[in-house]
């Protein structure tokens, strides 16, 4: 019964962090194709900042707890 549990939450992590990438990926694209992005910024700027969007509902989340 704990190896299921311990597959179930592999998934969950493997499916989450997979969302992430492809969330990223697209506002990615969707801003350079609308040119919203500066100049000098490239990938990483954006996933740094839905990192900060996804710690601050976290954040929220557990304060409303």
């Amino acid at each position: 019964m704990a190896e299921i549990n311990q597959i179930d939450n592999f998934g969950k992590v493997i499916g989450y962090i997979s969302a992430y990438f492809l969330f990223t990926t697209v506002l990615f694209l969707i801003l350079e194709f609308l040119n919203r992005i500066p100049e000098n910024w490239d990938y990483p700027y954006i996933m740094l900042i839905t990192l900060i969007v996804i710690i601050i509902g976290v954040l929220v989340k557990r304060l409303l707890k």
